[in-house]
This record gives C-alpha cells, structure tokens and sequence, in this order.
C-alpha cells in the first residue's frame, strides 16, 4: 500500500485565499486510507523573506525539514502549495530521475522575475537548480529530464526556461500513450508525477486558487499516468494546489481528485 504525506502547505502561495489549501489537503486526507496517511503539523505563521525575493521564506524551509524527515520510499504527498514537491524531490536520488509536471502554471520564475514573491511560482525552476540558492536543488534536475504537461498561462520570464523542458499541450492528452513517450526519451529509469489540480478545466475542478480555461479532462490525465506507469516505475508523486472555498465545494472536486489519486497510488 501506498504512503501517504499529507503537507497542508499555504505559505508558498501567491493567493489572497491560500489558507484554503489548508482545508483542501485536509478534505483529501479525510479519504485516505488512516494507517497509511501521515499529517505534517504546519506552522501557521506566514513566515519571513529573511533579506530574500521569496516571501515567507523562513517558514518553507522550516516545512522543507519536515517533509525531509517524514519521507519514505514511493511516498506519495499531498499538498498545500506546489513548491513541496521541491523539498521531496531534495530527498532522492535524481541521477535516473525523470519529472513530470502538471500544471496550467509553468512555475518558472525565479525571485527575480516573480510577480508575487511566491514559492510555488518558482518551484520548477528551483528544481532545475535555479533561484533563490537556498532552495534550490543542487545539483538540479536537467531540463531534458522534464516535461511540463497542461501550461497554458505562461509569463515573459517563463518562457526561456520553459522552451527548454519537454513539453505537452492538454490537446495532446488525447493521445494517452503521448506523455509515456515522452517520459521514454528522456532515458531516465524512473519518475516523479507532480500534479497540479489546476492543470484541470474548471467545470471539472472548481476548488483552485486560479482558475486557467481549457484544461485537462481527469479521464485524459489519468489514462496518460497510466500510461506512464506501464513504460516506467514511479519514484512518487505530488497532488497539489487544491483549495476548495467551502465543504460542499471541496465534496463537489474530491471525484475528480481520488481518480488523480487512485492513479499514482
């Protein structure tokens, strides 16, 4: 059985609502197997820049350690905010290590370029070892190992990095043996899944902080995945960003979420 590390992450948000992402991993850990599901305590202080651009700083690498001490093999987590993909991805070996991202959002700035300050934003360019040099990953992932799947609301200052990556439009889900493909040529041996909710249409996932129109069909993400795993085992996985503005919001997104989740467990 799968291990679950639920991570209720808000700081690296950039939303107004990022409290929400609290309620959001909690509404999931409340349907997760109780013998196999860890709860990380979350500091609820925002946190300090500590002289940095990434805002709440001290607080993510205080939440960094921790999920550093809770991982464990095929661990898969649950978030909070998409930048604690970064602190798991600290803990393995990456040698053989292919990344797959999903997200409507690139996440490729770095306190430079970012709008906001926010560490989610940065969170895949931190892993390709770039950034804030307190978090980023050292050495970092090469870009050739990743490939963003679903970006569709990109920044100026994504786009360098992002043309670097392996890439994947919603449209080519429709092919589900597409991303399994891809993952192949990357030559690696094995493979992170980070899932972003948002990476998800939004008359099929209404609990995200920002909405992006035309996105993925959970039946679409789900059978790539599926694919994936047929070609290449998983080193784990992150499902992230969910932040549903009520309970019977958060009953309305859990079908689509437990299908996301049911396909990396």
């Amino acid at each position: 059985m799968a291990e679950f590390l639920v991570v209720p992450q808000w700081q690296g948000s950039p939303s107004a609502r990022a409290m929400l992402l609290v309620d959001g991993a909690s509404a999931i850990a409340g349907d997760l197997p109780r013998r196999a599901t860890t709860v990380l305590d979350i500091p609820l202080e925002a946190g300090e820049s500590l002289g940095t651009g990434v805002h709440r700083l001290s607080s993510v690498q205080r939440i960094r350690t921790m999920i550093a001490d809770a991982m464990a093999p095929d661990t898969l987590l649950i978030g909070g905010d998409c930048s604690i993909t970064v602190a798991a991805l600290d803990t393995l070996e990456r040698d053989d290590l292919a990344l797959v991202w999903f997200d409507a959002h690139p996440d490729l700035h770095t306190d430079a370029s970012s709008p906001s300050g926010a560490f989610s934003g940065m969170a895949l360019r931190a892993i390709l070892g770039e950034g804030e040099p307190q978090l980023a990953l050292t050495p970092g992932l090469s870009p050739e190992r990743v490939i963003s799947v679903g970006a569709r609301v990109i920044d100026a200052g994504e786009e360098e990095p992002l043309a670097r990556l392996g890439r994947l439009d919603v449209r080519d889900l429709d092919d589900p043996g597409a991303l399994a493909a891809a993952v192949a040529r990357t030559g690696a041996s094995r493979v992170w899944i980070h899932i972003d909710v948002d990476v998800l249409d939004p008359a099929e996932m209404a609990g995200v902080s920002s909405a992006a129109p035309f996105g993925a069909s959970p039946a679409a993400v789900v059978a790539a995945i599926r694919a994936v795993r047929d070609v290449m085992p998983l080193a784990g996985a992150t499902i992230a960003g969910f932040a549903p503005r009520s309970p019977a919001d958060a009953v309305d997104d859990l079908g689509a979420i437990l299908r996301l989740v049911g396909a990396v467990a």
